[in-house]
C-alpha cells in the first residue's frame, strides 16, 4: 500500500508499505477520506514532537477491507468512521468514562503518548471498538466527526443551559464547527469574532447571530454590544494568549472562559486570582474527545444537524500534504482533506 510518511521535521515520503494485516481485535480500514488537522501541522514542522518515521492523520473514514479473528460486529464492506482516541478501558478514567484522560494515553495518528500509525495511507488498523458506521454518509463529511467529537466535548465541558449566550474567538474550522455545536445545544446569541471576510460570511450562513471584525473594532466592545452584555462562555479557538485574555474579558461575572485552540506548550497566561474569586469566572480546558463524544457526533453528521460539507474547500492526494501544511500556515481555506485513490 502507499503511504505518506513523516521521516524527518518537515520531511514527508509517500512510500510503499506492506498492507497491515488486523489483530484479533482489530479491523482493517481501506481510507476514503482523512482530512488534515492542525495536529498533523504541528508534527510536520516539530513543534510537537514526535518519534519518526511515523504515519500521521487521525480525521478518517473508509471501508471495513478485512476483520480479526474475534471481531464480531463489522464484517468486510462496512462502510466505517475512525476514532483515533485508543483507550485502556482499565485506568480509573476509562472506567469513569473520561477515556480522553487515559492514562495509557493512545492515539492512532494523533497527539499521545503513544502514536500508532495513521491514515495518510491507503489502509490503516484500528480495534474494533474505535469504528462507528457511518450508514450512506459519505467518507468526507465522516472524517469530520472526529474535530465535530472534539467540539461536542467542548460544549460540555462550560455546563451549557440553552439560551446561554456565547463568543467565539476565530472561525476557522475548529471554530465554525464549534459555532454549529454550541447552537444545536441551544446556545443564543452567538457572537463570532474573524479576520477573514469569508469566514466570517460563513459563519453568518452557518448560525452566528452576529459577526465582527477584530481590524475594524475591539471585540473587547463590540462582543457585549451584540449579545446584549457580556457572554456567559467565552470560547477561544486559536490558540494564542492574548485571544485567551479577549475571550475572558467578555465572559461575565460567573461565565466560563473555554480554552479550545492548542496554545504553545510553553505559553503562559497572567491571571488574577482575586478576579476569579470575585467574579466567579472559571476557566476550562477541552482535550479531545471521550468515545461517547464520538457517537453523538456521527449522530450529528448522519442526521445532518451540523453542515461540515461547506467547511471541505480542497481534496488532495497523498503527495500533497507537504503543500497543503503550507496553505495551512497561511490560513488559506478551511478543511483540507486528503483522498489515498485521488492519486
Amino acid at each position: 500500500m502507499r503511504a505518506s510518511t513523516l521521516t524527518d521535521v518537515g520531511e514527508i515520503t509517500v512510500e510503499e508499505r506492506e498492507r497491515p494485516e488486523p489483530a484479533a481485535d482489530e479491523v482493517l480500514v481501506e481510507v476514503g477520506a482523512c482530512s488534515v488537522c492542525m495536529t498533523d501541522y504541528h508534527m510536520y514542522h516539530g513543534t510537537f514532537p514526535i518519534e519518526t518515521p511515523l504515519v500521521p492523520g487521525h480525521e478518517a473514514a473508509g471501508t471495513v477491507a478485512d476483520v480479526g479473528s474475534d471481531v464480531t460486529g463489522f464484517e468486510a464492506g462496512d462502510r466505517v468512521a475512525v476514532n483515533p482516541t485508543v483507550p485502556c478501558n482499565a485506568c480509573s478514567y476509562c472506567k469513569r468514562g473520561e477515556t480522553h484522560l487515559c492514562e495509557n494515553n493512545t492515539s492512532i495518528g494523533g497527539a499521545g503518548d503513544t502514536i500508532l500509525d495513521g491514515a495518510f495511507a491507503e489502509y490503516v488498523r484500528v480495534p474494533a471498538i474505535n469504528v462507528e458506521d457511518i450508514g450512506d454518509m459519505s467518507f468526507e463529511r465522516a472524517a469530520l466527526a472526529e474535530p465535530l467529537a472534539c467540539c461536542v466535548h467542548g460544549v460540555e465541558q462550560v455546563d451549557l443551559t440553552p439560551s446561554d449566550s456565547v463568543a467565539i474567538i476565530g472561525a476557522g474550522p475548529i471554530g465554525l464547527l464549534l459555532l454549529q455545536a454550541f447552537r444545536n445545544a441551544g446556545a443564543a446569541p452567538i457572537v463570532v469574532s474573524e479576520l477573514d471576510p469569508e469566514r466570517r460570511e460563513l459563519a453568518a450562513e452557518l448560525g452566528a447571530d452576529a459577526v465582527i471584525d477584530p481590524d475594524e473594532v475591539d471585540p473587547e466592545e463590540a462582543i457585549p454590544e451584540a449579545a446584549g452584555g457580556p457572554v456567559d462562555v467565552g470560547v477561544e479557538a486559536i490558540g494564542l494568549v492574548p485571544t485567551i485574555e479577549q475571550a475572558n474579558a467578555v465572559t461575565t461575572k460567573g461565565g466560563s472562559t473555554l480554552i479550545f485552540g492548542v496554545p504553545e506548550q510553553d505559553a503562559t497566561l497572567e491571571v488574577s486570582p482575586f478576579d476569579v474569586f470575585f467574579d466567579e469566572v472559571g476557566y476550562r480546558g477541552s482535550y479531545s474527545l471521550t468515545t461517547e463524544d464520538f457517537e453523538r457526533a456521527i449522530t450529528m453528521l448522519r442526521y445532518g444537524r451540523v453542515d461540515a460539507d461547506s467547511l471541505i474547500t480542497e481534496r488532495i492526494g497523498l503527495d500533497e500534504l507537504p503543500t497543503a501544511f503550507e496553505r495551512m500556515g497561511d490560513a488559506e481555506g478551511l478543511k483540507k482533506v486528503v483522498v489515498p485513490d485521488r492519486d
